[in-house]
């Protein structure tokens, strides 16, 4: 089960517009990029604001069972593209300063941000439905079996030498392991048997190579699966220990930001 990241690559795309416009800003509006200037001020107002809907939407939608206002899964999606431009808007804010509560912040920012990235790759070792509901054990295992017969099926309207060549490629040793490790180092144990597979390859065919590529895609599937199955007991407890990090550390950022907030508010309005 691939998990496409389309939101990694819209927030990517959106840092680099933004800071090609804090560039001309700067270089050719000969803009001021201190934190207390206009500019610094409007970045610092839109990163928090993105952060802001960063903590709660995605939660208010995933806490709503009744809610209908899109997909839990979309939502993370959005979670994640807020959760990585406000940061960088406020990091552009802070004009690479960092002095007292301001760097206090942007360290809490940087954590939380990192422990986002873990908890993200934790989140897709837990295999879901397209709306984001974790899928049970059970229901692995009837796709495992689904996707078994599928590759029977292949092996047995490929006869003679294709076919046997096939049989090899199903019988390789599938990547090993359990917990925690299969959770966190699969794709370095996939290296190791996409190098046996492309081995066996290399002796095919050009008929048995056609052939193989369905073939790989079943085998892909039922790995995928398999490793699904033994580590989705790891991947849920590692899922609860980063929850029980993640939010403290966004309650401890979002303190730290409105104490922030509240004394620039202070010490530029009200003692002026």
């Amino acid at each position: 089960m691939r998990h496409r990241s389309p939101e990694l690559i819209y927030a990517a795309v959106a840092m680099v517009l933004i800071a090609l416009g804090y560039t001309a800003a700067v270089t050719g509006l000969d803009l001021d990029p201190a934190a207390s200037g206009l500019l610094g001020h409007g970045l610092g107002i839109a990163g928090f604001v993105l952060m802001l809907m960063t903590e709660t939407l995605y939660s208010l939608r995933k806490r709503s069972r009744r809610a209908r206002w899109g997909r839990t899964s979309s939502w993370l999606r959005f979670h994640i593209f807020t959760g990585l431009v406000g940061p960088f808007m406020v990091l552009l804010h802070t004009a690479w300063r960092y002095n007292g509560l301001a760097g206090v912040v942007m360290l809490l920012t940087v954590v939380v941000v990192g422990s986002g990235f873990v908890g993200r790759y934790i989140y897709t070792a837990v295999p879901r439905t397209a709306d984001g509901t974790a899928v049970a054990a059970a229901e692995l295992e009837a796709q495992i079996a689904a996707a078994e017969a599928d590759l029977q099926r292949l092996l047995a309207t490929s006869p003679g030498r294709g076919g046997a060549s096939l049989e090899r490629l199903a019988s390789l040793p599938q990547p090993a392991g359990s917990g925690l490790f299969l959770m966190l180092g699969h794709t370095f144990l996939e290296w190791g048997y996409r190098l046996e597979s492309w081995r066996e390859q290399r002796r095919w065919g050009a008929e048995a190579r056609d052939q193989a590529r369905e073939m790989e895609r079943l085998l892909a599937r039922r790995r995928a699966l398999q490793r699904q199955v033994s580590s989705l007991v790891a991947a849920r407890r590692a899922l609860a220990t980063w929850h029980a990090v993640h939010i403290p550390l966004g309650v401890a950022l979002f303190t730290a930001a409105l104490v922030h907030i509240g004394a620039a508010l202070y010490y530029a309005t009200l003692l002026r």
